[in-house]
């Protein structure tokens, strides 16, 4: 296993990260995700750690809150120190019919951070994420809450999620200004086929140090391997019940096409292929993958060993490859001539003024 700092912050953790989303199941669309129970949790959790996996990430709508139960139940059961493992969880979907059960205000986060604590087991959370964006909430009221959090010892590092580049950008301005905790991580989609977070997203990372974490690295299970052109609602498969995430699927297609011969030369699933790529990218600290079986996780686990060649990046880069967008086009045009030797014989522009 490889290991990363969480952002900008002195907090190690490992480069694939445990989603527990198929905890329980639930009812609606967590019963499609996975429906493992407190058994199959333990054999998950353990064989996990045992390779090397120190971090682990719900969220306390997963399953109505059953996750979180199941996960800090689990960590009980295996014995795991809770210094051995960075634990993340997040906050900002329904847990209640209450006119405020839901968002990321003071008041919900305040709420939700306690029944958290009590599901997990613990008197602390690593890593504290929104859930998503509230259009409602001032963005500094968000700020103050978590901050708050961190002063308290209950939550140590907070993070973001399915946010857009312009709201972090002004949350990060607003904690250096107002000297508030900041976001260390956004948790985003990200795949070989949905790499759409490169345009804005990702530059904002990298200038500002912010960790990314990636859910859904096979395209809601996309990319795994099961569908095709020929079969493109397989039986065995959650996303044949829930399409999810939005992917173009002629796209999706072609990429799978690279793959195959790619997966054959290195004698592993499309799956594996697809993982390595993700975690191939400089700009992503840690990458979640969820498992309702052990041969599942194991092959996942084996993406962190497979290495791509440059060709082999480069032919997965150029498939996959976004579409031109403006102003992203404009931005090499107009800028390669700061950099470009200036000419010896270069005209001067006049100032007729």
């Amino acid at each position: 296993m490889q290991y990363k700092t969480l952002g900008d912050t002195g907090l190690l953790v490992s480069t694939l990260c445990f989603g527990t989303m198929t905890f329980h199941g639930g009812t609606g669309m967590f019963r499609a995700v996975g429906t493992v129970d407190q058994a199959g949790a333990d054999q998950l959790i353990k064989a996990s750690f045992d390779a090397g996996i120190n971090f682990f990430d719900t969220a306390d709508v997963y399953s109505e809150g059953e996750s979180e139960k199941i996960l800090g139940q689990s960590l009980k059961n295996l014995n795991l120190g809770r210094h051995e493992v960075v634990i993340a969880t997040k906050v900002f979907g329904r847990t209640g019919p209450g006119r405020n059960d839901v968002g990321a205000s003071r008041g919900h986060i305040m709420d939700a951070v306690e029944a958290s604590l009590r599901r997990l087991q613990t008197d602390h959370i690593d890593l504290y994420q929104i859930h998503g964006n509230d259009s409602v909430t001032p963005v500094e009221e968000t700020l103050r809450a978590l901050d708050a959090l961190v002063q308290q010892g209950k939550v140590r590092y907070i993070g973001v999620s399915n946010w857009q580049a312009w709201k972090i950008a002004k949350a990060l301005g607003i904690s250096e200004f107002k000297n508030l905790a900041r976001f260390d991580t956004l948790q985003a989609y990200y795949s070989i086929a949905g790499r759409d977070l490169e345009r804005d997203l990702v530059p904002l990372l990298e200038a500002e140090k912010t960790g990314l974490l990636v859910w859904s690295p096979l395209a809601g299970g996309l990319l795994s391997g099961k569908f095709s052109r020929e079969n493109q609602k397989p039986a065995d498969s959650r996303r044949s019940e829930f399409d999810f995430p939005l992917v173009d699927k002629e796209r999706t297609w072609r990429i799978l096409d690279v793959i195959a011969p790619i997966a054959k030369a290195h004698d592993c699933s499309a799956a594996r292929i697809a993982l390595a790529y993700v975690l191939a990218k400089p700009f992503v600290t840690s990458v979640i993958i969820g498992a309702k079986r052990l041969d599942q996780l194991e092959d996942n686990i084996a993406a962190v060993d497979l290495q791509l060649t440059p060709d082999e990046m480069k032919q997965l880069d150029e498939v996959s490859a976004l579409p031109p967008e403006y102003p992203g086009w404009m931005l090499p045009f107009q800028g390669a001539s700061r950099l470009a030797p200036v000419p010896r014989a270069l005209p001067r522009v006049e100032d007729k003024n």
